[in-house]
Order: structure tokens, then C-alpha cells, then sequence
């Protein structure tokens, strides 16, 4: 593959380009994911020659995409852009799994939008990816201990938050 093969290249987008447009979106490209995802794997194809060989594949293009979605978003606030909340297609969030409530799910998932963006990124990644902490810390360039006190600040954020909207529902 590093040799820059184009059939094993496209069988390797074949493979992993659902889980990367669905990384893209759940990390913050929203409705630009296909493009963040198309412009990483001209990046990743271009990278071919610093892939380390051994090395997981997933992991490494989905932290390409991570990349790429950081600088589209970047690009986005300069432009002034940026829009509020995360609105993702169904597939993206669960592909093949039925959802009991869809909405106890739209609210988790508003929850995690407001997230600041060191514990979105990892809270995404490991939970709504469902990557492991290895490819989480791969994908978004950590350590594997930072992604550890990541996801527990974070996710005790989520708790507070769902909480308080859960009292705050009781109430009306």
C-alpha cells in the first residue's frame, strides 16, 4: 500500500469511509463530513510514504480526519460561519442498531455538542465511534492518559448536565 497501490488504496476507503464521514460529522463538520472526509483521504493517500507499516490504519486516518475537520471548522469561525448544535441523520449516530428513545438520545447527543471541545472530541470518539482509548488517543493525537482523564471529566460534565435538565424537566 505504501508504494501508493490505488486498488489496495480504494479498498482500504472502502472499508473505512462510513466509520470516517460518521467521525467527521460526530466531531463537528455536520453537514460538510463527506467533504472533510473526501479532502483527508487525498491527504492520507498523499501521506502514504509516512505510514508507518504495521501500524492500525483506522487509527491513522481517522485522526487525518480529525485534522482535516479541525481546519474546516477553524475556517468556518474565521468566516464567521459556525452554526449552534450538532442536527446528525440517524445513521450517522447509530448505524444498525433501533434506538428505544429517540429522544433521551437527541438529548444526550445536544449534551455532548455543548461539551468544550477537549472532552467532545474524546467523549465522541470512544463512546458514539466506539473506538477503543488506543485508537481514540491515535486518532486525536493524545496520550492514552490524557484520553482516560478526559473521558472521566467529561463524561461527569454529561452526568451534571443530563441531570440538571432531567430536574429541570420534573419541573415544568
Amino acid at each position: 500500500m505504501r508504494a501508493g497501490d490505488l486498488d489496495a488504496y480504494a479498498e482500504l476507503v472502502r472499508r473505512h469511509a462510513p466509520m470516517a464521514v460518521r467521525t467527521a460529522a460526530l466531531l463537528g463538520a455536520g453537514p460538510d463530513a463527506e467533504d472533510a472526509v473526501q479532502e483527508a483521504l487525498v491527504k492520507a493517500y498523499r501521506s502514504l510514504g509516512r505510514y508507518r507499516d504495521g501500524a492500525a490504519f483506522r487509527p491513522w486516518l481517522l485522526r487525518i480526519v480529525a485534522n482535516e475537520t479541525r481546519n474546516q471548522h477553524r475556517s468556518a469561525v474565521r468566516r464567521g460561519a459556525r452554526e449552534h448544535g450538532v442536527s446528525l441523520p440517524p445513521e450517522l449516530i447509530d448505524p444498525g442498531e433501533e434506538v428505544a428513545d429517540r429522544e433521551r438520545k437527541e438529548q444526550l447527543l445536544t449534551a455532548v455538542s455543548l461539551l468544550p471541545d477537549r472532552f467532545r472530541t474524546v467523549v465522541t470518539c470512544r463512546y458514539l465511534l466506539e473506538l477503543d482509548e488506543a485508537e481514540t488517543a491515535a486518532t486525536l493525537g493524545l496520550s492514552r492518559g490524557t484520553v482516560k482523564s478526559r473521558l472521566h471529566r467529561g463524561l461527569a460534565r454529561l452526568r451534571e448536565q443530563l441531570a440538571a435538565e432531567d430536574r429541570e424537566a420534573d419541573h415544568v
